[in-house]
């Protein structure tokens, strides 16, 4: 995507990248990743963002083409993670009037990424409420530390009523793909910004002072219609509330066995009318999407093979995610496999015990090798339990 109008002074100067396997090497991005960038056209000129290095080439095209041949006065610097900060260097030595507009966090941190001359006198350190004056257009400062790094802050354009929300309120997915909001900015929610519910509350409180017409995140699309959907979903989000009635069904099985067990529990599960029952296998599917599905129902059933005098890994893993996650307020339900001694549920156990405010159901299912009629009754009144 090259330019894109947001307004007559405010352009969209981001790429798309179509090639990315995993974002940050962990996220798997089947519809690639926007870089998020935006340059304001006034008697000054600020350029809030650059992108990451994969995509230096196609951005200062972009950039350069908004300017017509005008220079860069401002450099605003929401975020230094590297996907929004790879050109700062590139863009001050290109500009060499252009100021640094940042935190004083940010001004902190930056010759960790970069050896800057002259930072001292390009910088224009900001705090809370600061403002900078373009001439039509205005930037209010917000601090947003540990949304989700602590040097974050956004800035909100008072004339035209335009949020720049850095890391908040983005998505996966390149802007070139017309997609579901939902399904991949909670994807990218829960596992990138889900630790910091607390700070992602503080920012929502200040952002509900504010007329907001418009959002720009540094990723996903520029958001302009049932803002309050959005803003909603991030209040869910964040106050690590359930956002729909369900029960999510996860299961890590070595042979299939405890998969099988599993699956039955699913059918038992809709059989006594759960409002909504999704499943996932552990071992083969997306593990950031099970995070996601984690946070989003009320209810989990965790199905587990025992491995060495513990928990098979992929379900350790999994609860070692939603554990620094912060995840909390659920209830939760245990079935376990082992074929001489049974260990998985004593270690999922303590594990969900570190956890806030997670009540796990008393009856606890353990299965020897494989399913029997008295293990299906047995998940009968565990599901029982789970739905009361």
């Amino acid at each position: 995507m090259s330019n894109t109008m947001i307004s007559n002074a405010i352009q969209y100067i981001g790429v798309d990248d179509t090639t990315l396997d995993l974002f940050e090497s962990q996220y798997i991005v089947p519809n690639g990743m926007s870089y998020n960038s935006y340059v304001i056209l006034d008697e000054k000129t600020a350029v809030l963002d650059t992108v990451d290095a994969r995509k230096t080439k196609e951005w200062f095209a972009n950039l350069e083409s908004a300017l017509e041949g005008r220079t860069v006065d401002y450099l605003v610097i929401s975020h230094l993670e590297p996907d929004h900060s790879s050109n700062i260097q590139k863009l001050a030595d290109t500009y060499p009037s252009a100021k640094l507009v940042l935190t004083a966090k940010a001004k902190a941190m930056l010759p960790q990424f970069f050896d800057m001359n002259g930072l001292e006198e390009r910088s224009i350190v900001v705090k809370e409420g600061d403002t900078l004056d373009l001439g039509e257009h205005k930037l209010t400062f917000i601090m947003a530390p540990m949304v989700h790094w602590p040097e974050v802050m956004l800035e909100y354009e008072s004339t035209e009523k335009v949020l720049f929300s850095a890391d908040a309120f983005g998505k996966f997915g390149a802007l070139s793909t017309e997609e579901d909001w939902a399904c991949e900015a909670r994807r990218y929610y829960f596992n990138i910004v889900g630790k910091y519910g607390g700070p992602v509350q503080t920012l929502l409180k200040k952002a509900a002072t504010l007329d907001i017409q418009t959002i720009c995140p540094l990723h996903g699309p520029i958001l302009t219609e049932n803002l309050d959907y959005y803003i909603g979903k991030y209040n869910t989000w964040s106050s690590y509330e359930p956002e729909d009635e369900g029960v999510f069904v996860a299961c890590a099985s070595i042979h299939g066995n405890t998969k099988t067990a599993a699956e039955k529990m699913v059918e038992i599960l809709e059989e006594k009318g759960a409002a909504k029952v999704a499943f996932t296998d552990l071992t083969r599917d997306d593990i950031a999407e099970a995070v996601e599905d984690a946070f989003r129902y009320s209810k989990l059933v965790l199905a587990a093979s025992s491995y060495d005098a513990g928990v098979f890994p992929p379900m350790e893993d999994f609860l070692n995610r939603l554990s620094h996650k912060a995840y909390q307020n659920r209830k939760v339900a245990i079935i376990e496999n082992g074929s001489w001694a049974p260990s998985a549920a004593r270690t999922i156990k303590s594990m969900l015990e570190s956890m806030k405010n997670v009540s796990i159901c008393e009856n606890i299912v353990t299965i020897q090798s494989t399913m029997k009629p008295e293990n299906v009754t047995a998940m009968e009144t565990l599901a029982d339990e789970l739905l009361q």
